[in-house]
């Protein structure tokens, strides 16, 4: 299936996307529907699961769930661990990094929660966590972070895309910058693995759960630690899958996996895991870049259309290398819950969130099937 087969047929996107049916589904940002090929295979698995041995049925996939998030992040398959959500696999890397007296680590205040509070939580041990100054919200230069990093700064966590502002991190620049300098890298990956290109060649460590861009499960997540870090963090849980455990026998010793395994404790979300796999299966079908241009083209015409009527929309002329899928839109100092409710009385999903002053933003997240027509019937209702 191509994207253009599925834009030009409305049949097979209405089968392919049964969400289509009922809502205009525009918060992918969010938590997104699942796709009827991803909802097969978890119910695949379901029924399988009534036979016998549930993992029986679906160990032998994980290597594959592994070997294509390799493909979407251009790494080894040997650097991937399969632990849940963003929340979970962030905190593994914050926990299982050995810091030294006078680190520090340089995170942006504003960024979704899940990659704020594992590194806040490093200041209980020591570490002086610096909260990053930029312009505006969620526009985050690579001139930014290159000048408020020192000879002290361990790590600088951030997210490949800001999820209001919608501002696309140009995370190979900063990853550069920091290795030449020895700095860590970690990018919270959850707003741009599935839809853009996102790949780690100057990155140490990505976490990205599934259930939204991605098209898959909710806590279906992955973990990307790159192969000579991997000695050097030690996983803050401990169990039979990532300890050396020969015929289920505890040994005296703790011996763990020598690849991303050790980051996986025991057993696997088999269930999300089918759905990731067939989820990651239709993003590779279709083709990142191809999603990529689709989403910047939508974003393009629609933001031109809402700037005519007069909405303030953040990030409204972006870089080619900072345009993501998501578009806010706001009124300075007015609530927008009474027009996000009324989308929602027309069968439209949006998603309204807010910045740390109050004012509240209605964010616009369109993956590649939603079409022109869908977002023409928003821009009529506004």
């Amino acid at each position: 299936m191509t994207l253009n087969e599925l834009l030009t047929n409305e049949e097979l996107r209405r089968h392919e996307f049964p969400v289509t049916h009922k809502r205009n589904f525009l918060a992918h940002a969010a938590v997104c529907p699942l796709p009827r090929r991803v909802a097969e295979a978890v119910n695949q698995c379901t029924n399988e699961g009534t036979l016998g041995d549930q993992e029986a049925f679906m160990l032998h996939r994980l290597d594959d769930a592994r070997k294509l998030t390799a493909q979407l992040l251009n790494c080894q398959s040997e650097e991937v661990a399969l632990v849940g959500p963003t929340s979970l696999a962030l905190s593994f890397i914050a926990a299982g990094l050995n810091f030294r007296k006078g680190d520090n680590v340089l995170i942006y205040h504003d960024d979704y929660p899940s990659n704020v509070y594992p590194w806040m939580a490093l200041a209980a041990r020591g570490v002086q966590v610096r909260l990053l100054n930029t312009r505006h919200l969620g526009v985050i230069r690579p001139v930014d972070v290159m000048g408020q990093v020192d000879e002290n700064t361990r790590l600088v966590a951030l997210a490949s895309c800001h999820f209001v502002s919608g501002y696309r991190l140009d995370h190979a620049a900063i990853g550069k910058f920091l290795r030449e300098r020895g700095i860590l890298f970690c990018l919270d990956g959850i707003q741009t693995v599935g839809a853009l290109p996102t790949t780690v060649e100057h990155v140490d460590f990505l976490a990205a759960d599934a259930h939204k861009w991605m098209l898959g499960p909710c806590a279906a997540g992955i973990l990307y630690v790159k192969r000579d870090l991997q000695e050097k963090l030690n996983p803050p849980v401990y169990g039979w899958h990532n300890v050396r455990s020969p015929n289920f026998v505890a040994q005296n010793n703790i011996e763990f996996k020598n690849d991303a395994r050790k980051f996986e404790a025991g057993t696997h979300n088999l269930l999300g895991l089918t759905g990731l796999i067939a989820a990651m299966e239709l993003t590779l079908e279709i083709g990142v870049e191809n999603i990529a241009r689709e989403l910047a083209r939508k974003r393009a015409w629609f933001v031109a259309e809402l700037l005519k009527k007069n909405y303030s929309v953040l990030n409204p002329k972006p870089e080619p290398e900072n345009v993501s899928g998501i578009t806010s839109i706001f009124l300075p100092g007015k609530d927008l819950t009474p027009l996000n409710q009324k989308l929602a009385d027309a069968g439209i999903t949006a998603s309204l969130r807010a910045d740390r002053k109050g004012q509240n933003y209605l964010r616009f997240s369109p993956h590649f099937y939603n079409t022109d027509d869908e977002l023409q019937r928003v821009l009529a209702l506004l």
